[in-house]
This record gives C-alpha cells, sequence and structure tokens, in this order.
C-alpha cells in the first residue's frame, strides 16, 4: 500500500499509526495551517504569531516545520511500500505484475496531478504544464523507492540511497552555471534550475518537480522504506522505537554537518534537506508508533485516521473545490450558488471571522470523509 490507498490493512500487520500520521499530514495540507494563521492573526499575540511563521516556507535556505510536510507525505508513502509490496508477493504475483501495479500507480498519481491542477480540464497541449505537481514528485518518488526495494536487500538500499544523494551533490557543485560558476546555491544561480530549463523548457518548470531532485526525492521515499522494513521485523517493539529515534538523530546530525557544504533547501530537495528532513520523519513515525501501536492510546488520533484513508483523494477535492464556498452558506450570509451577503457569524465575530470560515470548512471536509470512513469507501490508487 502506498500513501493514496486508503485501506489501513498493511499485508501482514496493521498500523494504525501509519494513517493517522498520513492523516496529520494531510490535515495540515487541508485547513490545518489555514486555521492557525488566521488564529494568530486575529488574536494579535506574539508568540502565536512565531508559531504561525512556522506555517510558511523559508524563501529559500534554511527550515520551518511547513517545509517538513511535503517530506514526511513521501517518507510515509516509503513506509508503505514494504507492506504492499510483500502484501502482493503473498498472493503469488510474479515481479511482473507487481511492476504494472507500479507503473499504474505512478500514472495514475501523474493524470492526478494534472487533474488538481487544472491541466486536464483544459487540456491545451501546447501550454500544459506536465511537470508542476507535487502528486507528480510522490510519483516519481515512489516508482524510484518501489523498484529498489523490490530488487535490493537492505544494505544494497543503503548503498544506493548513499549514491544517489553523493550523485545529487556533484551534480549541483560540478555543472557550471552561465554567469554563476560552480557550486552555486543560490536561488538563480543553482544547477537544479538551470537543468530544469535545459530538460523541461520554460513552460514545463514547477516548484515540486525538478528533474535533478528526482534523485533525492526518491531517497525520502527510501528512508521510508527502510522504516518499514523495521516495522515488518520480528523485532520488539522496543527494539523498533529505539530504531526509528536512533535513525532520527542520526539522520538531523547528518543533515546539519552536511550543510556546511550543501545548505538544507527544499525548493531544490538538496541531499542534506533529506537528510535533516528525514530525522523528523523517523522521529514523527517513532512517536506515533508508540502512542498508538505500542501504547494502543488511539481515540485521540482518531480524526487523523479519517483523513489518513482518504489522503489522496481528499488532497485532490481540496485543490479541485474551494469548501470555503460551502462554508459561506453557513457562516457568511451568502450562497455559494447565488451570492446575497447578509453578514452571518463571519461578520458578528470581527476578527475571528476568517478563522470562523477555514474552520467550518474544514469541519465539512472532515464530515464527508468521516462518512466515507463509516462507510468504508477508501479510494486507492
Amino acid at each position: 500500500m502506498m500513501a493514496c490507498d486508503g485501506s489501513n490493512n498493511f499485508g501482514d500487520s496493521r498500523l494504525t499509526s501509519l494513517d493517522a500520521i498520513r492523516g496529520f499530514v494531510m490535515f495540515w495540507i487541508i485547513g490545518g495551517g489555514a486555521m492557525l494563521k488566521t488564529v494568530a492573526e486575529a488574536s494579535n499575540w506574539g508568540p502565536l504569531a512565531f508559531v504561525a511563521e512556522q506555517c510558511r516556507h523559508v524563501k529559500w535556505a534554511g527550515f520551518t516545520f511547513w517545509d517538513l510536510i511535503m517530506p514526511l507525505f513521501l517518507f510515509v508513502v516509503g513506509t508503505a511500500i514494504p507492506f504492499s509490496l510483500a502484501k502482493r508477493i503473498s498472493r503469488g504475483d510474479n515481479k511482473t505484475q507487481v511492476y504494472l501495479r507500479i507503473a499504474r500507480r505512478v500514472v495514475l498519481l501523474w493524470l492526478l496531478s494534472l487533474l488538481a491542477k487544472g491541466e486536464l480540464q483544459k487540456f491545451d497541449l501546447t501550454n500544459m504544464h506536465f511537470f508542476t505537481g507535487v502528486l507528480q514528485a510522490i510519483a516519481v518518488g515512489y516508482l524510484v523507492a518501489a523498484v529498489i526495494v523490490l530488487n535490493m536487500n537492505v544494505r544494497g538500499q543503503l548503498l544506493i540511497l548513499a549514491g544517489l544523494l553523493l550523485l545529487y551533490w556533484a551534480i549541483v557543485a560540478l555543472v557550471p552555471v552561465p554567469g554563476f560558476g560552480r557550486a552555486d546555491y543560490s536561488l538563480e544561480g543553482n544547477a537544479v534550475t538551470y537543468i530544469d530549463g535545459i530538460v523541461l523548457g520554460s513552460l514545463q518548470r514547477g516548484t515540486a518537480f525538478r528533474v535533478v531532485s528526482c534523485l533525492t526525492q526518491g531517497c525520502t521515499v527510501l528512508l521510508g522504506a527502510l522504516a518499514g522494513q523495521l516495522l515488518r521485523t520480528n523485532n520488539s517493539q522496543k527494539q523498533k522505537l529505539l530504531w526509528l529515534f536512533t535513525a532520527g538523530l542520526v539522520c538531523v546530525g547528518a543533515g546539519i554537518v552536511w550543510s556546511l557544504w550543501l545548505p538544507v533547501i527544499k525548493k531544490i530537495w538538496t541531499s542534506s534537506f533529506v537528510l535533516y528532513s528525514a530525522g523528523y520523519c523517523f522521529g514523527l513515525l517513532g512517536l506515533f508508533y508508540f502512542i498508538i501501536d505500542v501504547l494502543k492510546f488511539r481515540r485521540w488520533a482518531f480524526g487523523f485516521v479519517v483523513i489518513g484513508t482518504n489522503a489522496i483523494a481528499v488532497y485532490v477535492a481540496t485543490r479541485l473545490f474551494d469548501f470555503r464556498l460551502i462554508a459561506d452558506a453557513f457562516v457568511a450570509g451568502k450562497s455559494f450558488i447565488v451570492d446575497t451577503p447578509t453578514g452571518g457569524l463571519v461578520a458578528l465575530v470581527g476578527p475571528w471571522g476568517p478563522f470562523v470560515r477555514e474552520l467550518t470548512a474544514f469541519i465539512i471536509v472532515w464530515l464527508i470523509l468521516l462518512y466515507m470512513y463509516r462507510k468504508k469507501t477508501f479510494v486507492k490508487v
């Protein structure tokens, strides 16, 4: 299973923590970040404003909480890969069938990304941007990691991981950019953007999918797959937690050290960014696994599980339609069909109006997901 598979039935195991952490990621994407920002603006409280700043990407080099969201999503995609492959193999699928399944998922994710970006709707082949979506980056990262996991043992995977990270570094350090030279990691002079322009052309350049960054995005998914293989072992829960937290500390430390030569930059997914962000991913996965699957304390995570079991579906839905328009019918005194504003609750609460609107939109989305969850309707890709 991967991130777009609604089931939380992973081969021979059932890890509620995996659905919960996937839902945790999507919570921030579909409303959590916006709600936090509007609360900070309405309260005008300094400490909360600082926290809200963590829900914004850094302009270039550096790291905030918001910069963790996408790598965490890719990491969780990878964590599910070993369970999915084991399930397929246990059913008797041969390698050809597994490869076809992988290819199917990659194509569907790519098409869903074009749909979410509005590219399929206008279907203008001349101006269509094929390489601009988050789901496309996930698709490529999944493809790279799944093929490696299917064909290599853990030692081989670690060697390939190291090789890809070093290869990325070699490319960005050695490829000369006209007017900037080699090893320039600025916004204007980095080799990743330069190579994008050569390979993809100006119409295809995006912020989520980059040619060279496919190497390192695949590494993020592969690190998640290594975590998934650890969770599938017969090691004790204590040993699994020790390995997860240790891996987290090692990755963060390695990312910091490497950043002395190669900055932590999400927009071009540098090797140091892979390791630094993966450290937090390992730590969060360990925390969710410990609380939910080890301590069996699950009730608090139900809201996240509801989101996580239909993560890709809600991601696409919230990009195709602005649910705040429906929320306006309840709290802003206007219809999403005919605009007839009458004030409503949003006007009564003054500066808290934007928060009420964002909260109502999120509740609507979550109730839809809850209905799907209760009906066991899980959208799979």
